[in-house]
């Protein structure tokens, strides 16, 4: 059996060895600038990415990530790295987003793009590969793009995927497999999963409308008719509204100057509304009329929508109303296992992070409540001292009319 487990051992050697990590960026250095570079395209305010843990977190060092560091900004930044195509392999794409000043509106997503991008003119209409990850603006967007180029059209997701609205650190990782198939995970855990096919138009529907094909004239598709032996009783015509009976002439109405009287209209309670015929099963209803439908011409099947034949930058390329969102993680490669034992870590992380958060929160509002004790106690001192300037002023007074008399 020697020969056996030399296999196994083999082939747990090539499957190591051909599992590959493309870009791996954790900002763990002070010089993450030296392989990133700022877009300088014309025409749009930039601001500055920073280098930090944030405000709250559980590791000074290992949390720390880029933040946007200006309000109502363009962000603009890519690092380059080998390129390389996914064929016949897995793509998984992760990064983690803090957006720790409750970001009220702004993106929080990676683009990737081919080689061909001028990095130092990259902006909102550079095209691009994938674009993924959360967009959050207001109560009305909160949502997670997907976004795939295909035949030089870009193609979004027909699910909705909402993501994490909170301050605390959450990884966003998304799964593309050779058999066409993708998955969606947030803080490791699936939340959407399909066909590229199924879930984005970038082909021809298989089948469409014959447009030979038409309802025939006889077709009926009525489920009830009227009961032809039904017939309206003589007396249902009422009027909708008649004089109230109640109403009487005001004493001082003058014809003349007010013309003729008229007593106002009230709701007739014997109004029945229009008459309808009672309803009959209609015997010749025969359902409603589909269109029948046939193959679609136009449509090209295609198995090979997975595949990006050159990936070598990832960009952030972003606008915020509100700054303060961390980036961190980021993780490009063919090896799932990876990078799920990556994203395993954001419990701990998140768990740190709200212990000195809460902690910092208790600070803040032992502190509110003795600012607001000190300003109720000004309040009274004034009002005391005001008490007693009208004690005083009245004392005054009095004295002066005393040595008046």
């Amino acid at each position: 059996m020697m020969w056996c487990k030399t296999v196994i051992v083999l082939l747990a050697t090539v499957g190591f060895i051909s599992a590959e990590v493309h870009l791996k960026e954790n900002f763990d250095s002070e010089n993450w600038e030296d392989t990133w570079i700022y877009s300088k395209h014309p025409g749009k305010e930039f601001g500055k990415f920073v280098l930090t843990p944030g405000t709250f977190y559980n590791d000074a060092e290992a949390d720390k990530g880029i933040q946007t560091s200006q309000d109502a900004r363009f962000y603009a930044a890519s690092r380059k790295f080998d390129g390389f195509s996914n064929e016949d392999k897995p793509l998984v794409v992760q990064f983690s987003v803090k957006h720790e000043q409750n970001i009220d509106c702004g993106g929080g997503y990676v683009k990737l793009f081919d080689c061909s991008l001028d990095q130092t003119d990259m902006h909102g209409e550079s095209p691009y590969e994938i674009m993924f990850g959360p967009d959050i603006c207001g109560p009305g967007t909160k949502k997670v793009h997907v976004i795939f180029s295909y035949k030089g059209k870009n193609h979004l997701i027909s699910k909705d995927i909402r993501c994490k609205d909170d301050v605390y650190t959450h990884f966003y990782t998304l799964i593309v497999r050779p058999d066409n198939t993708y998955e969606v995970l947030i803080d490791n855990e699936k939340v959407e999963s399909g066909n590229l096919e199924d879930d984005w138009d970038f082909l021809a529907p298989k089948k469409i409308k014959d447009p030979s094909a038409t309802k025939p004239e006889d077709w009926d598709d009525k489920p009830t008719i009227a009961d032809p032996d039904d017939k309206k009783p003589e007396d249902w015509d009422k009027p909708e509204h008649i004089p109230d009976p109640d109403a009487t002439k005001p004493e001082d109405w003058d014809d003349e100057m007010d013309g003729e009287w008229e007593p106002p209209m009230i709701d007739n309670p014997e109004f029945k509304g229009e008459w309808q015929p009672k309803q009959l099963d209609n015997p010749n209803y025969k359902g409603a009329w589909e269109h029948p439908e046939i193959a679609n011409p136009e449509y090209v099947a295609d198995d090979k929508l997975y595949l990006r034949k050159e990936i070598c930058t990832l960009g952030f390329d972003l606008w915020q109303v509100k700054s303060g969102t961390i980036f961190d993680n980021v993780l490009i490669t063919d090896d799932v296992e990876l990078a799920a034992k990556i994203a395993a870590e954001v419990k701990t992380t998140q768990a740190g992070e709200k212990k000195m958060k809460e902690a910092q929160d208790e600070v803040q509002r032992k502190k509110d409540e003795e600012e607001a004790k000190k300003a109720s106690d000004k309040d009274d001192e004034d009002e005391d001292d005001d008490d007693e300037e009208k004690d005083e002023s009245k004392q005054d007074k009095d004295q002066s009319e005393h040595d008046e008399l």
